[in-house]
């Protein structure tokens, strides 16, 4: 069972995640919090698995919140929950010890797969952000930020997985769909739903300007 702590100043959104998770049989609402000093009381007392944090909120927010649940040595995993997707508060809570910035927009199916997949040790980026974070790293001198080449490397593996990674290389030598496919003993369909994918994270349906962004996403 993955206890779940919830952290939202919005009593409307602290009962809607828990009528989502409550109906998860692996999952369990263990408390709820309206602020960051409620978190880490909170945590203290229920050692929750996955702790969902919302960003701002009265009193001490969920970045500093974040930071002081690490301080303490809890093991907890935070997802960070927000409707900004604004790089900075981005940047800040994954180098305050985040494993995941979820937005509160998202489908409930994939909110509580998100809470599966950083319970296993993933870490958890929406695409688009992903994608907006990878591209700021890149462009920033690695002693600017903290951490910035720890968060670099979780950016980029969240951006594809280890299969994209692998039809992306091929993309990237000229390969079609048919010879990605024969390579990887996969059938043609399978190949276009991850060349699909890869678009989608990259934000673009045109090889060629793929090609040019996968290139430098991979460092080829």
């Amino acid at each position: 069972m993955i206890k779940v702590l919830i952290v939202d100043d919005l009593a409307l959104m602290r009962d809607g995640l828990q009528t989502i998770i409550g109906l998860e049989q692996d999952l369990q609402v263990v408390g709820t919090a309206r602020s960051g000093e409620e978190a880490i009381e909170q945590a203290l007392l229920l050692e929750p698995d996955i702790v969902l944090m919302d960003i701002q909120m009265p009193g001490m927010g969920g970045i500093a919140a974040v930071r002081m649940m690490k301080d303490k040595g809890l093991k907890a995993a935070v997802l960070i929950l927000t409707t900004f997707s604004d790089i900075d508060y981005i940047v800040d809570g994954l180098s305050s010890g985040a494993v995941g910035f979820l937005m509160k927009d998202m489908p409930g199916e994939q909110l509580v797969q998100s809470i599966r997949d950083a319970a296993a040790g993933h870490f958890m980026l929406p695409s688009a952000v992903a994608v907006k974070l990878a591209n700021r790293i890149h462009a920033l001198d690695s002693g600017h930020l903290p951490g910035i080449n720890t968060i670099r490397k979780k950016a980029e593996a969240a951006l594809l997985t280890n299969k994209e990674q692998t039809v992306a290389r091929l993309l990237l030598e000229g390969r079609t769909n048919r010879e990605i496919a024969g390579l990887l003993f996969m059938s043609e369909g399978t190949v276009k739903n991850y060349v699909s994918s890869i678009y989608g994270k990259i934000g673009t349906n045109d090889r060629t300007l793929a090609v040019v962004a996968l290139r430098d996403l991979l460092g080829d």
